[in-house]
């Protein structure tokens, strides 16, 4: 069975994520979300709980991608669960600079390949914290993060 995990720390989870799921979830037999990070930590705008529960509302309708969290080191997580292969989504080249170092160092601890997707161009400038950064001041990031979503950030700044 081909497993795919696409690592992150999605606070919050966005649009651009989300069509990198399904993608990969076309590629692979499944697809296991990570939600990385300190579960016992809020150290951003969701804990770590929230994160996992608004990403399996928005992806409860592709039946084979699950949700999940880790707070240590990624190739510990892949040889656990057996996982073939890590999905990235590149915006850029800086993110591909990024992303490089990490891929090869998982790839000499575990053996397991990255694959990078190239972002759909309409998400190409959407980051979390671009989108943070825009509901903390009153802008609408509705169609760059799910509605759901949308309206957790609401609530969490009121």
């Amino acid at each position: 069975m081909t497993i795919a995990v696409c690592p992150g720390s999605f606070d919050p989870v966005t649009n651009g994520h989300l069509d990198i799921f399904k993608r990969a979830a076309a590629h692979f037999e499944e697809v296991i979300v990570l939600v990385t990070g300190n579960p016992t930590k809020t150290s951003g705008m969701f804990s770590v709980k929230e994160r996992v529960q608004l990403i399996r509302q928005v992806t409860a309708d592709v039946s084979n991608i699950s949700v999940d969290f880790w707070g240590g080191l990624l190739v510990d997580y892949t040889t656990e669960h057996n996982v073939t292969a890590l999905v990235k989504g590149l915006r850029s080249a800086l993110d591909y600079e990024y992303e490089l170092p990490m891929a090869q160092m998982n790839r000499r601890l575990s053996g397991v390949d990255t694959y990078f997707l190239l972002t759909d161009e309409k998400y190409g400038y959407t980051s979390s914290s671009l989108c943070k950064e825009v509901v903390k001041y009153g802008g609408d990031v509705t169609g760059l993060v799910p509605d759901v979503v949308v309206a957790a950030m609401k609530e969490k700044l009121s």
